[in-house]
């Protein structure tokens, strides 16, 4: 049989049309809309528009379902036949330039269609060509690695600094696999959903000997008995009372998926009569053993999607095997989700792309130009999982004017870059989190902090955290600590957190709360003075109304096994200041024990920018740049010593004031703190006026002791 490895132009329902990209969350919207949150906020609004201010009221965009997918694989039918081949769907016309190839290999259904729920959103970011198996193909594995050979060696030819992604589902990641063993100089990135590689250890063996002594006929009576030929009448009741009423996301998502398979059962016995299912079995297990034979060649970058529930194809065993066999591997686990992970609820693909910094446009990842910002609804699911850690520390950030006023806003805050944020770290970044939301919900300033490089890999059968703990920070624009990628970032005008005190501060020891370990000296000023970055110094405090530190590094160095496993994770990490001495060079990797507090309240205060724009030839010289860089740590220590002085004339420092509070006024009423003028006023029976003067001097004593 023939095979064609051109694009075919297969039918599609779908209109064409073009849509706003991720990319360009980049930069807030510049444009006169109308704001459509809801009544009292409805209105005209004019200029910079801040796509996340109110991400409350952000929704998931609206998918196809899998009704859709069924529909469209009826289309299919209609007018299948011949050999495999290439389509591209309609509704992935709009993409970012420079967007790689991503090629779809799909399951056992072979339709192609295992996407569809995301084709919009790939589509965006994705040149999109998806593989489709006629039902009456019986193609041989090996004649479909090669044209799956071909389509990708005259893509790499054409754009031969791009990658090629590859996603598959069971036989087609394969035969993603099997490819990417053959073509080890291609470079080639995978994104494998439920690999099999072992078939003979699951229940498909005993299947496939079942469905043979199967009659033909049972399908058919299947569908005549049930009634499913013209549709199941209860389905579509229940499809119209759900589309219709203000139900739960997640039940619409269950009841409409189980319902929609019900009433397309005619068309899932078209898309897998027997003979078909059979071919498909015998598919995968042919696939499987020539994938076997030759996986050590394997030099790809992979990504296996992993779900909990499958039944059919979960071998934990063989996941392990790929682990170890696939030198750049990782491994990604969805507990509650099933065989076909890319049709369910709450699996979006492309959040999964960013969360696992898998997307890259050239030969290496650029953690600068390759990041993606996240969607206001992927913004909003991030915000709400730090929700009751927001609630009960309240955080109240102040910031300073130009004119060197305090005020409790980020208004001090310059919205265009670069700039540099240099401050004290948090026992384990208590604050990291907080930072990041609350710029990017009130000013749209995205954050990008220089993180330890262990939260961006880790290396096989390393005791080292999952890398999905780390989601949250990677999603929120974090990148591995590099004077490279801190060059790129200014270059680039971004906001960037930097804290000279690394991992000795924030796995600190008893009473070292607020002890900077700053080195001696850095290069970082002068680095912001090429760009003309603005530096501004902030102060953290609340950790101590938090945590109580009941066991530190020193005291774990004195238990045995406790003192191995710490030497065992730091030697697997990536290693920082090698050459520094003392205190500042033991980066030990540990996790303190602490016990939680009634909890207090966390302060955030940036100071006043500190310019270098035109200063670069001043700043050039080290001593010079030393000056500032040791005024920036003085900055540093004000700000908290201004706070920890602050904080306590604040009556809703303790969580109960703050809970009463919100109880009276609302859950989204902002909780107030210390009075910034009248923190040490005499309340002596002086009238209101001479009160608010004298408020007011002691305030600017208090501003001069500090400066």
């Amino acid at each position: 049989m023939a095979i064609t490895d051109r694009i075919c132009p297969i039918i599609s329902s779908v209109s064409t049309r073009a849509y706003n990209l991720d990319f360009f969350y980049r930069n807030s919207i510049q444009r006169s809309t109308s704001v459509a949150y809801g009544p009292r906020l409805r209105g005209k609004v004019k200029g910079t528009v801040n796509p996340y201010s109110f991400s409350e009221a952000a929704q998931p965009e609206v998918r196809k379902s899998l009704n859709d997918f069924f529909v469209e694989a009826g289309d299919f039918l209609s007018t299948d036949g011949g050999p495999p081949r290439w389509f591209s769907p309609l509704e992935c016309g709009a993409r970012a330039p420079g967007s790689p190839l991503l090629l779809y290999l799909p399951g056992i259904d072979g339709t192609g269609l295992g996407l569809i729920r995301h084709h919009r959103r790939l589509g965006e970011i994705f040149d999109i060509w998806c593989l489709h198996f006629p039902v009456s193909d019986r193609t041989p594995s090996r004649d479909i690695v090669k044209l799956i050979e071909r389509t990708v060696r005259s893509e790499y030819h054409r754009f031969p600094n791009r990658p090629i992604y590859i996603v598959g589902e069971s036989i087609g990641a394969c035969l993603a696999l099997d490819v990417a063993a053959s073509n080890p100089d291609i470079d080639l990135v995978l994104i494998l959903a439920n690999p099999v590689t072992r078939f003979n250890n699951f229940i498909l063996q005993p299947l496939s000997g079942l469905l043979e002594f199967l009659p033909d006929q049972v399908p058919i009576l299947i569908e005549e008995n049930f009634g499913f030929k013209h549709g199941y009448p209860l389905a579509t009741v229940l499809e119209t009372i759900l589309n219709g009423a203000d139900v739960a996301q997640i039940g619409r998502g269950i009841f409409g998926d189980f319902f929609a398979t019900s009433a397309n059962l005619s068309t899932l016995i078209r898309i897998l009569p027997k003979g078909t299912l059979l071919w498909k079995l015998h598919l995968l297990k042919s696939a499987s053993a020539s994938i076997n034979s030759h996986m050590y060649t394997v030099k790809a970058q992979t990504l296996i999607l992993l779900s909990g529930r499958d039944q059919w194809l979960l071998n934990k065993e063989d996941i392990e095997r790929l682990l170890c066999t696939l030198p750049k591997c990782e491994v990604r686990r969805f507990k509650n989700n099933g065989q076909f992970l890319f049709l369910e609820d709450g699996v979006d693909l492309v959040t999964i792309i960013k969360f696992a910094y898998f997307y890259r446009r050239g030969k290496t990842l650029d953690y600068i130009s390759d990041y993606i910002m996240p969607t206001p609804f992927e913004f909003k699911e991030f915000e709400e999982s730090q929700k009751l850690v927001t609630a009960a520390i309240s955080p109240a950030f102040f910031s300073t004017l130009e004119n060197g006023t305090i005020v409790r806003s980020l208004a001090g805050i310059p919205s265009e870059g670069p700039v540099i944020y240099v401050g004290n770290h948090m026992l384990l970044g208590i604050e990291l989190l907080q930072l990041a939301i609350h710029l990017l919900k009130e000013k749209n300033i995205m954050l990008r902090g220089l993180a330890h490089p262990m939260m961006f890999s880790k290396t096989v059968g390393s005791k080292l955290p999952d890398m999905q703990m780390f989601d949250s920070v990677r999603i929120g624009g974090a990148v591995p600590v590099s004077s490279l990628n801190f060059y790129k970032l200014l270059r680039s005008k971004a906001h960037v957190l930097l804290y000279p005190g690394g991992v000795r501060e924030a796995l600190h020891r008893k009473g070292e709360e607020y002890k900077l370990f700053w080195p001696q000296h850095s290069e970082f000023v002068r680095i912001a003075s090429k760009f003309g970055a603005k530096i501004i110094p902030f102060g953290v405090v609340g950790e101590d109304d938090l945590c109580q530190m009941v066991l530190d590094y020193n005291d774990q160095m004195k238990i045995p096994f406790i003192k191995n496993f710490i030497q065992e994770i730091t030697q697997d990490a990536t290693k920082l200041r090698n050459g520094e001495e003392g205190e500042l060079g033991n980066q030990d990797l540990h996790v303190p024990g602490i016990i939680p507090k009634i909890p207090g309240r966390l302060y955030v205060h940036f100071g006043k920018p500190i310019e270098t724009e035109g200063k670069r030839k001043e700043l050039n010289d080290k001593e010079r740049a030393h000056d500032v860089y040791l005024q920036v740590k003085s900055e540093v220590e004000r700000c908290m010593t201004y706070l920890k002085i602050q904080r306590e004339s604040d009556h809703y420092r303790n969580i109960f004031p703050r809970f009463l509070f919100s109880a009276s006024h609302g859950f989204s009423s902002q909780i107030p703190t210390f009075d910034l003028y009248q923190a040490f006023e005499n309340y002596g029976g002086e009238d209101e006026s001479k009160t608010s003067q004298r408020g007011k001097v002691c305030y600017e004593m208090l501003i001069s002791l500090v400066n």
